[in-house]
């Protein structure tokens, strides 16, 4: 009954998603219909085999034991350079700073490297060829699609560069929506790395059963992380042809080559460019948290110190959020202060939560965490989810995990805008138009992705060991 009951949900949250993106579409008598259902039976199959033929799980294994590797690599590094105190896993602060941030400038210059050996071009040509075939998109949205799952939104389009000026709205909204939907490599090993030592509890295990736990951690982390960020990108097409279909057939480029342009005249240059972009990325990442962090905290105290001080608001939300808490709803401690963005956030994505398929003492708070993540972005979602890995159900858990990978944010649209900008200034028009779809669009994919996964993954596939 749990599973038929589970299949319903998922199923209903699937068609509401795409409901909600039909009513915001440009032009609903232009919607395909096939490529929707084409998309949609894409995510599943890519979901089925991933989850339920052991052959293409042991594959995704090896992956994610690839990127739990790196991990090692990269704890050797800053061992050397920070010392013993990278050792000092007693505060989240010590595990970001010196153990996440480093992962992101390695992970860098290893994909540079990749690209250099045109290693990367070769994956996403053969990731683009099936999405061109199957769903009958232009060479670039292939390209561009294919490439946001393995590198970030800025250099993503570096793939397309020389079809962006001629690309059409729908073909740019399609790369601004893959781009709002996936991740990129770097934080993905980041994100791995600080969820599975959050997810272990090591306290009376021997230092050898703390690593091999946290290892094993890290490893269910890094196949379900891959395959959201692999699945989003179908689900990234049909939510943006569904909010803007091809209405311009005749300036469709169906050009279907990878550029030959390399990173660096040789291996070491592209080393040295990769490291300088994976530095520049985790100072980017590591500012935002700080800037975001301080700005909710302001806003809190606007909240809760100003607003909710000097009105009945304060105590209602304490009474409120007590009595949530006494029916058995999990929530974030802040929401227990009075007015903030927690409570907030909470209260208008948890019908999001509950669709779908949370478990239903979890709403209140994935919807906080879905709220955060839209609102600031995923890294800061992440972060707090790290928090509660203990607390939540093993099925809330799952399905936050594929919810929150995503740059589908509001600083996004300003990334985008000055990145695709930058490369094709006669865009930027439409760029900048196009933000708030692209955003819709991007959390809408995210969220087809989570309802799948809700469908599919099993608690026991969530349960390192």
């Amino acid at each position: 009954m749990d599973l038929l009951i589970g299949l319903l949900r998922g199923g209903f949250a699937i068609i509401a998603l795409l409901g909600i993106c039909y009513l915001l579409s440009a032009n609903r008598k232009a919607v395909n219909w096939t490529l929707v259902g084409k998309g949609v039976g894409i995510q599943f199959i890519l979901a089925i085999l991933v989850l339920k033929v052991p052959f293409i799980r042991s594959i995704f294994k090896s992956v994610a034991d690839f990127f739990v590797r790196i991990l090692d690599f990269t704890a050797a590094g800053s061992e050397f350079l920070f010392g013993s105190i990278v050792q000092d896993l007693s505060s989240f602060g010590y595990i970001f700073a010196f153990q996440v941030l480093p992962t992101i400038v390695f992970f860098a210059a290893f994909t540079a490297i990749l690209y250099y050996l045109g290693i990367l071009q070769i994956i996403v040509y053969a990731f683009a060829w099936v999405m061109k075939k199957v769903m009958n998109l232009s060479g670039s949205e292939s390209l561009a699609a294919a490439a946001n799952v393995f590198i970030g939104q800025t250099e993503a389009p570096l793939v397309v560069k020389p079809y962006l000026e001629k690309m059409t709205r729908s073909e740019m909204l399609c790369l601004m929506t893959g781009g709002m939907a996936t991740i990129a490599g770097g934080v993905f090993a980041a994100y791995v790395g600080f969820l599975g030592e959050s997810f272990v509890d090591t306290v009376g295990m021997t230092p050898e059963q703390a690593e091999i736990a946290t290892k094993a951690a890290r490893n269910l982390f890094a196949q379900h992380l891959l395959m959201a960020s692999i699945i989003s990108a179908p689900a990234a097409i049909v939510a943006s042809k569904v909010l803007y279909p091809q209405d311009e057939p005749e300036k469709v480029n169906q050009d279907f080559s990878v550029p030959k342009d390399k990173i660096g005249n040789n291996i070491l240059e592209a080393v040295s460019i990769g490291t300088t972009d994976g530095l520049r990325l985790a100072i980017n990442v590591g500012a935002m948290l700080l800037v975001f962090t301080a700005l909710v905290a302001m806003l809190n105290y606007l909240l809760t110190d100003v607003l909710g001080y000097y009105t009945p608001l304060n105590e209602w939300v304490i009474n409120f959020a007590g009595w949530l808490q006494a029916q058995g709803f999990e929530i974030q401690p802040g929401a227990m202060k009075g007015l903030n963005l927690e409570f907030l956030l909470g209260l208008l994505f948890a019908p999001i939560a509950f669709l779908l398929g949370v478990a239903v003492e979890d709403v209140f708070l994935v919807g906080q965490l879905l709220g955060q993540k839209t609102a600031i972005n995923e890294f800061f979602a992440y972060a707090e989810m790290a928090k509660f890995t203990k607390i939540l159900q093993i099925k809330s858990l799952i399905i936050a995990t594929y919810a929150l990978c995503g740059f589908s944010n509001f600083a996004s649209i300003g990334i985008q805008i000055g990145g695709i900008g930058a490369l094709a200034p006669g865009q930027r028009k439409t760029l900048a138009e196009f933000g708030i779809r692209a955003l819709i669009g991007g959390t809408i994919a995210c969220f087809l992705t989570a309802a799948i996964a809700g469908m599919l993954v099993s608690e026991s596939s969530f349960i390192p060991g």
